[in-house]
């Protein structure tokens, strides 16, 4: 735990206050601003600007030990809090915050090295009922019990990073997605127990605003797992699916038709992707309600198709054409087709005649 130094506190907020007061020079009722007889003193609403404009988390943590007043205050007012900077003992430095930071709504608990273990989360849990958006990434230490933790302290998450948790299974994740409802953004990066094709199931059957889907490298995903998202999940803005083996076009046909905001799709080394998912991503948005070819206004702004050997350059290249954001030139690198020799071909708009930016679409094929 960390410990308060009222000395060095007391000469650290009486160089803050003198600064404050000389920024703002008067009071906001106009007058001289009122003499403090010590750091102690301070009136909760400069505590937490003072704090708020050192933006130092391990200083917000040592304010919290001075007295009781600071601990509530802050309480009360400190809303976000991050330990990434904790290099060892966050487990318990966590165990002995998460009650007096009852009403945090955004908490980061990125580790190096792994130190994080259940009991902290499950104390998170218990006491910061408020939650919204949760960073565990390589927490490789932690168990189920801390999905199930917060599952039942935690349902108004929206935004939840366990990429790197290698130990939850997809029963646990099953389970946190039927408590929270709400995800909006959810990191599975390197899950590869946890996001399953059942799990996928779940979020799409349970998750229906979600909008961003990191799926990198949870090599065992398939087109059944992938394909249930579209239909469950249609606000989808990115997913990432890079490495994910085992899907092929299918998945690709899916987002496309089910996810007409889809703006960042990542197909690294998904190797059973053809034309067939290229020209289903061409075709997907430039058709409207009316039956006419519009230019698109918004659509596909990042692929990421590297290592995609079987693409041929006219496929990619109806994609380049249908979505303008979409970038070979180095400046804004949006379309990325490393390691694919047989693409060097395609490029965007910018980079060639004026002529070449309107739509060249390919025929309709059948999926």
């Amino acid at each position: 735990m960390v410990s308060a130094r009222p000395g060095e506190l007391d000469a650290w907020f009486k160089s803050l206050m003198v600064s404050s007061s000389s920024q703002r020079g008067q009071g906001e009722t106009g007058g001289p601003l009122p003499t403090l007889s010590g750091w102690k003193d301070l009136p909760v609403e400069l505590l937490l600007r003072i704090l708020s404009t050192v933006g130092d988390d391990r200083m917000v943590i040592v304010a919290s030990g001075v007295c009781t007043g600071w601990r509530d205050a802050l309480g009360w007012g400190v809303t976000r809090l991050s330990l990434s900077w904790c290099k060892q003992n966050m487990n318990s430095l966590m165990i002995s915050l998460a009650h007096k930071f009852t009403k945090l709504q955004v908490l980061t608990l990125r580790q190096n090295n792994p130190q994080l273990e259940d009991s902290a989360v499950e104390a998170v849990a218990n006491y910061c009922h408020d939650l919204r958006e949760l960073d565990l990434s390589r927490s490789f230490r932690l168990s189920d019990r801390s999905l199930y933790a917060l599952a039942h302290g935690c349902p108004p998450l929206t935004r939840l990073n366990i990429s790197g948790c290698s130990n939850f299974s997809d029963t646990a994740l099953t389970y946190l997605t039927c408590r929270c409802k709400n995800l909006k953004c959810l990191n599975l990066c390197g899950c590869v127990k946890a996001a399953s094709d059942r799990a996928l199931q779940a979020i799409a059957q349970n998750c229906g605003q979600l909008q961003s889907l990191n799926l990198g490298w949870c090599d065992e995903v398939t087109d059944k797992g992938v394909t249930s998202l579209a239909p469950g999940c249609p606000d989808l803005r990115a997913v990432d699916l890079c490495g994910c083996v085992l899907i092929t076009d299918e998945s690709v046909v899916a987002l496309a038709n089910g996810c007409p905001h889809l703006r960042s799709l990542g197909l690294y080394f998904c190797q059973n992707i053809t034309d067939r998912a290229m020209y289903s991503l061409a075709n997907s948005r430039v058709k409207s309600k009316r039956g006419r070819w519009d230019a698109v206004k918004d659509g596909l702004a990042n692929l990421n198709i590297s290592q995609c050997t079987a693409l041929t350059p006219p496929a990619v290249q109806a994609v380049c054409d249908s979505f303008p954001a979409l970038h070979t030139c180095p400046e804004r690198h949006s379309l990325i087709i490393s390691g694919c020799l047989s693409l060097t071909s395609v490029h965007c708009a910018c980079a060639l005649h004026p002529h070449r930016t309107g739509r060249a679409l390919m025929p309709n094929h059948a999926y």
